[in-house]
């Protein structure tokens, strides 16, 4: 496979489980390092590099992840969480970054006062919300974005998907969204890759790529979208 991420626009991995999207998401968020090829993060090496190499580059891309609850420690209230991220892992502690944490959470939709509880007492989308603060405390130019909503009800799916495309919009980021669902795929793509097998066999801009699609995968997955 090979793909550009470009500032302001997003891509649309998706094919069926076990094709190979989530190794890509983590080739690119360099925990996993690639057999043969390299990735590139703003015209540089990326991966495979050491960590050490990579971290002070690390703010660059950050990741929003299906499972919101299971990326947090439990022990953490969310100041914890966005605390840990404003300052990169140097501090858990909420008060010297306080503004900060209250300006994220204000970005996400989200009031002051849940820096005070710990993502156990949280809603699915606020836990999202936060999923999606946390990932913006580092100011990244990437986003890496894989079943972000995939977990939640269809009413929480839209707003977290529309607070998604507006921090698009404002921040001019660049977003990999990994799916399986082509509905929000469609929604939020600017253009589409459908993979198979660890390959990308069709790809294109969203609004025409399975209307021309060649492949016979990307046919059938057309074909029963539209059923």
């Amino acid at each position: 496979m090979s793909f550009t991420l470009r500032a302001g626009r997003t891509l649309g991995l998706v094919g069926e489980s076990g094709s190979g999207k989530s190794t890509t998401a983590r080739l690119l968020l360099g925990l996993e390092h690639p057999d043969a090829g390299e990735v590139t993060l703003l015209g540089e090496p990326w991966n495979p590099l050491p960590e050490a190499r990579r971290r002070p580059r690390r703010h660059l891309i950050g990741a929003v992840f299906q499972d919101a609850l299971s990326s947090f420690d439990p022990r953490w209230t969310v100041g914890a969480v966005l605390a840990d991220a404003i300052t990169r892992g140097r501090s858990l502690r909420p008060g010297p970054v306080r503004a900060q944490i209250a300006d994220l959470l204000d970005t996400v939709g989200l009031d002051p006062g849940t820096a005070a509880r710990r993502p156990l007492h949280l809603s699915g989308g606020q836990r999202q919300r936060v999923s999606v603060a946390r990932a913006l405390a580092a100011e990244p130019r990437v986003l890496v974005l894989d079943e972000p909503v995939s977990a939640l009800d269809v009413s929480v799916q839209a707003q977290v998907l529309d607070l998604l495309d507006r921090l698009q919009r404002e921040r001019d980021l660049a977003y990999l969204l990994i799916t399986h669902d082509l509905g929000v795929a469609l929604h939020m793509s600017d253009d589409l890759a459908v993979m198979q097998e660890g390959r990308i066999v069709e790809r294109g801009p969203a609004s025409s790529v399975f209307d021309d699609a060649e492949h016979p995968y990307a046919r059938q997955l057309r074909d029963a979208v539209r059923l």
